[in-house]
């Protein structure tokens, strides 16, 4: 019997399986694009796609569960699970926060809907990208495309605080893509376009910032006092150096301080080959430490391949992935 031989990405304690083929859609369905992917308590996988049917909800095993959200969101950007198993899901379509619960009921909108701020106004939202929860309970949005703001609000939707200007200076944001926290309360910012994430206490003070990063667009933090980091980087994204190696798009970890320990993929660039990436936008960890990456291949697709034409595959099968972690 012929023995299957698996794609490994990573090395030492983060070596990962490449599942092939995870999610098993019902007939004709496709994901187009998968912004963010988060996790809940009983390990279920929340999709939120830019296709007919925006969240889309699995099992571990990859086996169709429900969906929901159809004519509620404009677009899908970010999505984060908290404690109690309440999904944020930002729309930066229509510049809106919805907390939902795990069967779509709509708890609390953050936001105009398609009423967006003036651009790089500061004010909340126009194309707000991400959310993440202080310890508190507080919630932090990233805005995003048309604004270069971090908005603190308090558990009932009242804002806090703003902190952030258009720049590259240390507390000033080009593209603020995606936005995490730790158990302590410190908050991470993935400042795509200044190819960096930055770091701020929960007040918005100015800490520190990790370089060596190209297009950080999603960030995960993988809990506990001493946590580590699994940023999505998107690679190039423009014509001079597009085939150049070793700039993604990759998966990169890191330790709280920054300093990489490990990096999945991204030598020679994207591609459909099991084991590389299209464009990695949205990260979630399950309690067996296995990762789902979310892709917007389809979005993403002219720029990485501007010759070629877009698989039907892409659609259906690669903008979401699965590695499952190796044991030992």
């Amino acid at each position: 019997m012929e023995q299957r031989v698996h794609t490994v990405l990573g090395s030492g304690e983060h070596r990962y399986r490449v599942v092939e083929n995870w999610a098993k859609l019902p007939e004709s369905w496709q994901l187009t694009d998968v912004a963010s992917v988060a996790v809940d308590s009983k390990d279920r996988v929340y999709v939120f796609n830019r296709g007919d049917h925006p969240m889309i909800v699995f099992d571990r095993d990859g086996n169709f569960l429900k969906s929901w959200g159809e004519g509620l969101f404009a677009r899908a950007h970010g999505l984060h699970v908290d404690a109690d198993d309440n999904l944020y899901c930002t729309d930066d379509g229509d510049h809106t926060v919805r907390k939902s619960s795990t069967d779509g009921k709509v708890l609390l909108t953050i936001g105009l809907p398609h009423k967006p701020a003036l651009y790089m106004s500061g004010e909340p939202f126009h194309r707000c990208t991400h959310t993440a929860l202080s310890p508190s309970g507080e919630i932090y949005v990233s805005d995003g495309y048309g604004n270069a703001r971090v908005h603190k609000f308090a558990p009932d939707g009242k804002l806090i605080a703003s902190w952030g200007e258009p720049g590259s200076d240390p507390g000033q944001f080009n593209i603020v893509h995606n936005i995490a926290t730790d158990a302590d309360g410190f908050v991470y910012v993935a400042d795509r376009e200044n190819h960096r994430v930055q770091v701020f206490d929960g007040n918005g003070r100015y800490e520190t910032q990790w370089n060596n990063l190209h297009r950080p667009c999603a960030l995960c933090c993988c809990g506990g006092r001493r946590p580590t980091f699994i940023i999505g980087e998107l690679g190039p994204g423009m014509a001079v150096n597009l085939k150049v190696p070793n700039l993604g798009p990759r998966l990169t970890i890191v330790d709280a301080k920054g300093k990489r320990i490990a990096r999945l993929g991204g030598e020679d660039g994207p591609g459909l080959e099991t084991g590389k990436f299209l464009a990695p936008h949205g990260i979630a960890l399950d309690s067996r430490g296995d990762i789902y990456v979310g892709e917007v291949g389809v979005t993403n697709w002219k720029t990485s391949f501007p010759d070629s034409e877009m698989p039907a595959e892409v659609r259906r099968h690669r903008c979401l992935q699965k590695l499952e972690k190796i044991a030992g």
